[in-house]
């Protein structure tokens, strides 16, 4: 008889008895399966929840990285099961053996899709299981026109009075109604200029991008997706277009369309490929015109898994540790975009507890957290950081996140929430993780106030990943390696396990060789040595050589670690740390 998941998932140590009690109250309470609670809190990933799912059902387990759910393209898969049938169903046709076709689904035991799926292709169905997220970037691959962008661009543009007029006056009820641009529901009837903008966004978020630009020079226009932290460039619209583009945004955004002289910020929120996903606007007034950027927060992906972040394991049991005290504060640097508010939401999701008021304070509301209270500033009207932490204070919390110290005076509440028994959890700018130790004190902070109440300090950076499918063996040249060892604090002995790789470029990564970011980290708990430095001197450099007899790695290290496992290159860790942090 086939194990329950829940046996499978606590057999694997990934779920604990308590943890799989709330998974499924909380199914029980809004309708949805076990699976599908287990991730919402966190517990365990989508792929673990898949794989324990793959050994309850005895159906074989396909992903992307053991090679399994890559369809072959050569077998006109795509004429026997059709794209349409495939996104309503959740299945993708993999390959055809003899007279049996395999497919990968998300439920292994509808039989009457399976039987439909036998019926269209007069084949015999082998069924193997995979996870949501992953059969919809697969249907996106498989199944993408990619000239489709290029197509819709070079269409022929109506003259300028009309653009305006055809972006302004496009009707849309449903927009209007829910609030959402559904991409799957365009009317064939839509102008010009709505084609264009819907081009943009699906190709973009199909392409993993987290930002668009476009903007307009003397001679032409410039669209970039940045993806995985760079920005490369896509097919523009004609110049004649643009205006009625950026129309079509301000409408959907509802920011004035008239006003083109003052920058402008507003959002919307677009659903695709059964995918909510939210859209920041800026429009910033330039000299040939108005720029456009949209930031794509694609809201699926909200609760992250702290394993998949990039922590070593020591670096994840000390700041889970220091996540747990009773009071305290933790503070993680880096620059705007390096994932800060990705590692802290990841933390809340794995310590979040009914036992415990969780609350945060954002600038904006990134991820929406289930059983966490969140708040956004909002400074025209008074909301500040400080004036809502002050509040917060009185609403009986546990556990305060608070989006960025900007100013003294958040930084002196966040001192005060800490010291009278709240753990407070947040961010700062500065190049390293000791960096914030004199940035605090500069905001007013005691010395001997903050040597009492800092727990953690951490910073992050955000590396490209290889793409798994283009990389190529690489070895670096002796000298390099030398440098390796010593900043990676590495044993010259192990060089038989290092692996390193370099990119290359295919159409899996749209010919950029690598897929994803990770972060790499710093992460040093606050020893008695270091509490005393801060203290008595506050010298950091003294600070940082306690932190190197502590044990832990800098980023640079971290960097390394992972160049020697093949998950990113030499060139990767030297273009975003320096030999010192």
């Amino acid at each position: 008889m086939a194990k329950q998941l829940s046996e499978i998932l606590m057999e694997q140590g990934t779920l604990t008895a308590e943890q799989i009690k709330r998974a499924q109250l909380y199914a029980k309470q809004n309708n949805v399966s076990v699976a599908e609670a287990i991730v919402k809190f966190g517990f365990a990933s989508e792929e673990e929840v898949t794989v324990a799912l793959s050994k309850h059902f005895a159906v074989p387990y396909a992903s992307k990285e053991n090679g399994i759910l890559v369809p072959e393209r050569e077998q006109n898969l795509q004429e026997i099961i059709p794209e349409k049938f495939a996104r309503e169903n959740m299945v993708i046709p993999l390959f055809i053996e003899d007279d049996e076709l395999a497919v990968a689904l998300l439920d292994p035991t509808n039989m009457f899709l399976l039987d439909n799926i036998k019926m269209m292709s007069g084949k015999q169905v082998q069924p193997f299981i995979a996870s949501k997220s992953q059969l919809l970037r697969v249907i996106d691959s498989f199944y993408s026109n990619k000239n489709l962008l290029e197509e819709v661009m070079n269409e022929a543009a109506k003259p300028i009075s009309e653009e305006v007029s055809a972006a302004t006056a496009e009707s849309d009820e449903e927009v209007e109604v829910t609030g959402v641009l559904d991409l799957d529901k365009v009317s064939p009837n839509s102008s010009q200029y709505v084609k264009q903008v819907n081009a943009i966004l699906r190709q973009a978020i199909s392409e993993r991008t987290s930002d668009i630009h476009l903007e307009m020079f003397d001679e032409r226009v410039s669209l970039r997706f940045r993806i995985d932290g760079s920005l490369y460039e896509r097919t523009p619209p004609a110049k004649e277009s643009v205006n009625a583009i950026i129309s079509r945004i301000k409408i959907l955004s509802k920011l004035d369309i008239a006003e083109k002289r003052l920058p402008q910020d507003g959002s919307f929120t677009i659903r695709y490929q059964n995918r909510s996903i939210e859209v920041r606007v800026s429009v910033c007034p330039a000299v040939y015109g108005e720029k456009l950027v949209l930031r794509i927060l694609d809201k699926g992906t909200g609760e992250m898994n702290i394993d998949k972040l990039g922590f070593e394991p020591d670096q994840k049991k000390a700041f889970l540790e220091a996540a747990n005290l009773p009071h305290g504060l933790i503070f993680l640097t880096g620059p705007t975009g390096s994932g800060k508010s990705t590692t802290l939401n990841a933390v809340l999701t794995t310590i979040r507890t009914p036992e415990l008021n969780f609350m945060t304070l954002e600038d904006p509301v990134e991820y929406k957290l289930a059983g966490i209270s969140q708040v956004q500033v909002k400074p025209a009207i008074g909301l500040t950081f400080a004036a809502g932490l002050r509040s917060f204070l009185r609403q009986d919390p546990d556990v305060i996140l608070v989006g960025e110290v900007r100013d003294n005076e958040t930084a002196e509440a966040c001192l005060k929430a800490a010291l009278t028994g709240h753990l407070v959890l947040s961010t700062l700018h500065t190049n390293d993780a000791l960096g914030a130790v004199p940035r605090l004190i500069d905001m007013g902070m005691e010395p001997f106030l903050l040597a009492s109440s800092l727990a953690l300090v951490a910073a992050q950076r955000l590396v490209r990943i290889l793409c798994p499918y283009c990389k190529v063996p690489h070895i670096p040249d002796s000298a390099m390696l030398a440098r390796i060892i010593q900043e990676g604090h590495l044993n010259p002995r192990d060089q038989n396990s290092w692996t390193f790789f370099k990119s290359v470029g295919c159409p899996k990564c749209f010919g950029t060789g690598f897929m994803g970011r990770r972060a790499i980290y710093e992460v040093y708990r606050m020893t008695e040595e270091m509490r005393t430095i801060i203290y008595k001197t506050q010298d950091l450099v003294e600070l940082k050589r306690a932190a190197v007899r502590s044990g832990a790695l800098n980023l640079r290290a971290n960097g390394w670690h992972k160049v020697i496992r093949g998950l990113t290159t030499v060139d990767e860790i030297l273009s975003i740390t320096t030999a010192d942090e």
